[in-house]
């Protein structure tokens, strides 16, 4: 166990750059040295910790396949990637606690009070004051700490910057005062919980699974509260591709409508049935009564119910191709997806804005720059955001150049799937 400037002397000594390296590899040690060395000298400069140091991480994921089929209680296969938000965190001594994020205001949460507060809604400190309830709701005594974060999680990215930041308050809490007895799957469930009822966001699982496990996680929803998990092992970095998350530049706002009506929709198919979500009703039923579906719920809604029962297969094939490390037949199990979200869920755009079509035509580009190979997708939630390449090595650059080119610098980013979620970096 380190104090805070012991860390920061053991971070500058290197006695830190194996621990770093797991997380961040050895190529990306530089970088993550001097992030943690940040972040350390932040909390030793603001907060002055009497009490023992160490750095957490929470990740940003992102989603590998099942488009819009967590909801309907499907399947989905996600990922966590190497943007995350590290912090440097300590004990107070206190029954509060403050984070200090770079760009932000400081944030205090005071721990006498585990209620929701509706004027907290929609910020940070709900996140907080929700992942804290969870955890003590789960009998453990908590406390407060200081804490120093900063994030290159994407903004508008698809890449879940909440759920990264519930992980990351969550493994804080969890090492500090739980013992580190919470596993990563209880640690995601009180991020959704934070989420749902303090933040006021009725977001499923799929993000804070992505974030808290690490690697490629397969998750089957069928029982939401009791969600089936395993890790998809493959090592993506032999598979002579890497993942771009491609930011259109298009705006997230106003979309709520859009995302609203995709359940709305495949819930009416269900409802035609006696059900509530399409997991719930046998694809045979669905496909005999598609005359009668598209008089009385429309031919978009037949659509997307038809999006689901694809998508919902193709997420558990393309988990099954990682396992056997048939990297060739998931490339195209995504092409299929991808494909799939523009013709049949059809979120690539929104009828509400019809001259912003910012994701089809990425998606256009990005195939004759792929030229047959690697594989694309909108990725998320879609309507506006980001799409998803997988991009052969010897065609990076130029998919890189050419994306730029459409949509400016810095809108192609490059990144890896990393093995760890939600952790403890260095204690």
């Amino acid at each position: 166990m380190y104090s805070c400037n012991q860390l920061l002397q053991a971070l500058k000594d290197g006695e830190c750059d194996a621990s770093l390296s797991l997380v961040y590899t050895t190529a990306g040690l530089s970088q993550a040295k001097a992030r943690a060395l940040h972040v350390a000298q932040s909390l030793a400069d603001i907060f002055a910790p009497k009490q023992n140091a160490a750095l957490f991480s929470g990740p940003g994921r992102t989603e590998l396949g099942g488009n819009h089929t967590d909801h309907q209680h499907g399947h989905v296969l996600c990922a966590s990637v190497d943007m995350d938000m590290l912090a440097c965190a300590a004990p107070n001594g206190r029954n509060v606690i403050r984070v200090q994020s770079e760009g932000y205001p400081a944030l205090e949460v005071d721990l006498n009070s585990l209620s929701p507060k509706p004027e907290e809604q929609n910020t940070s400190a709900a996140l907080v004051r929700g992942v804290a309830a969870g955890v003590a709701q789960r009998g453990y005594n908590i406390g407060g700490f200081d804490a120093c974060a900063v994030s290159n999680v994407l903004s508008g990215s698809g890449l879940s910057s909440s759920a990264a930041y519930e992980i990351l308050i969550g493994n804080i809490l969890n090492h500090f005062f739980c013992g580190g007895k919470l596993n990563p799957v209880e640690l995601a469930k009180i991020g959704q919980y934070a989420e749902n009822v303090y933040f006021g966001k009725p977001c499923g699982l799929m993000d804070q699974m992505g974030a808290s496990i690490g690697g490629a996680v397969a998750i089957d929803f069928r029982d939401p509260a009791a969600p089936v998990m395993r890790k998809a092992d493959y090592d993506f970095a032999q598979s002579g591709h890497v993942l771009c998350i491609i930011n259109t530049g298009s705006c997230h706002a106003d979309l709520t409508d859009d995302y609203a009506a995709v359940t709305l929709e495949m819930g009416a198919v269900a409802a035609h049935f006696g059900q509530k979500f399409l997991r719930d009703v046998p694809e045979t039923d669905f496909r005999s009564a598609l005359p009668v579906l598209r008089q009385e719920c429309g031919d978009r809604a037949v659509l997307r119910a038809l999006h689901f029962y694809d998508d919902d297969r193709r997420a558990v094939q393309e988990a099954e191709a990682l396992e056997r490390g048939d990297f060739a037949s998931f490339l195209a199990l995504v092409n299929a997806s991808g494909l799939s979200s523009s013709l049949h869920l059809q979120n690539t755009w929104s009828t509400a804005d019809p001259r912003q079509q910012a994701i089809p035509v990425v998606l256009a580009l990005g195939r004759e720059l792929l030229d047959g190979t690697g594989a694309i997708r909108v990725h998320g939630g879609g309507f506006a955001g980001t799409v998803q390449a997988f991009v052969p090595l010897e065609k990076l650059e130029s998919f890189r150049s050419g994306m730029e080119a459409l949509l400016g610098p810095g809108m192609c980013h490059v990144l890896r799937i990393r093995p760890q979620g939600g952790c403890v970096v260095v204690t």
